[in-house]
């Protein structure tokens, strides 16, 4: 497995990271925690050592099961990446949206990432997963109610305490990265990023690569739709948020599958799946650092861990890239 060292810092992160949100059920429809216990040892087991968790992935329920792999392992082997800043359980803040927890119940999940917020979330996720550091900690989403410069005040505060080693940030446009350097020098930035959701690479990407930032893909594979295992009328389970996405619509499933089955002619030749193509297309990108990918049981990490084993040679990403300017999707 390939590490890739982390913008200026010192942290070194398996280019493909275990993506945990998934495992913790909440707007996945549910998950097995027996399965996903599995999957994180699995993922330690072929050489992927950078977990990616937050306390909203089921309200605390995926840090907890990360922090009960973790301790079977020596600590300074492993980076454990979270976030902060994404709360449901306080009505100060920004409200950002409504939805459920696992069992059902509504939850008010707002942005707040004020100075005393910040230091009590980084308590409970320490706890959380039984750990006495964080390797990245990230805030989760920008925050409009707090100065960008009492967050970072509050991260430096950490960075000095020994509580975290690195301080990122996640779905931070160019203009918001640049404001938060004003106070503290970042590690990265964690935006969405696929084959079919390229915004990135007009404004952040460009201002990462010149301040030498590093950037963590999340849902390179488009939440499953990049499998290529979905077909028109497909049905979620009550709380899959994917319902409501109009990239799950019948005409852009039907679209991307054409598109996919091109992708599979390039992927016979690595003797990959298609899945693990997407991901090595994804680890290729200039500036990219590393791609998170979620897995919910041990065949789907074996399947991730393949995408670093092989490199898609530069004409056949320019051949992927043209079939990409030729879908057009409805979004």
């Amino acid at each position: 497995m390939e590490y890739r060292k982390l913008g200026k810092t010192d942290l070194e992160l398996t280019v493909i990271t275990f993506g945990a949100w998934a495992i913790g059920g909440w707007m996945w429809g549910g998950a097995d925690k027996d399965d996903a216990v599995k999957a994180i040892h699995r993922a330690i087991e072929l050489g992927i050592t950078s977990i990616d968790t937050a306390p909203a992935y089921g309200q605390g329920h995926s840090e907890e099961i990360v922090g009960e792999v973790i301790s079977n392992y020596k600590r300074d082997s492993l980076q454990i990446l979270t976030k902060y800043g994404l709360r449901w359980d306080t009505n100060k803040g920004q409200h950002f949206f409504d939805s459920v927890d696992n069992n059902g119940n509504p939850i008010d999940m707002r942005r707040l990432a004020s100075k005393e917020s910040v230091i009590a979330e980084c308590e409970a996720s320490l706890k959380r997963l039984k750990t006495d550091y964080i390797d990245l900690y990230q805030i989760h989403w920008p925050d409009p109610t707090t100065p960008v410069s009492e967050t970072m005040e509050a991260i430096e505060r950490l960075l000095e305490q020994g509580k975290i080693r690195a301080a990122g940030v996640c779905n931070y446009s160019a203009q918001e990265l640049e404001e938060a350097e004003k106070t503290l020098k970042l590690a990265s930035n964690q935006v969405p990023y696929s084959m079919v959701n390229r915004d990135i690479e007009s404004d952040v990407v460009p201002y990462c690569l010149k301040n030498n930032l590093g950037i963590l893909a999340y849902s390179p594979m488009q939440r499953g739709l990049l499998t290529g295992k979905m077909k028109p009328g497909m049905k979620f389970n009550e709380g899959d948020t994917r319902a409501s996405s109009p990239y799950y619509r019948d005409a852009n499933i039907e679209k991307i599958n054409n598109f996919l089955e091109k992708v599979k002619l390039i992927a016979a030749n690595y003797d990959a799946t298609l899945a693990q193509t997407v991901l090595n297309w994804t680890i290729q990108q200039p500036g990219i650092t590393a791609a998170l990918a979620g897995a919910r049981n041990p065949q789907q990490v074996e399947d991730n861990v393949k995408a670093a084993s092989f490199t898609i040679s530069d004409e056949d990403i320019s051949t992927i890239n043209g079939h990409l300017e030729e879908l057009d999707l409805d979004l």
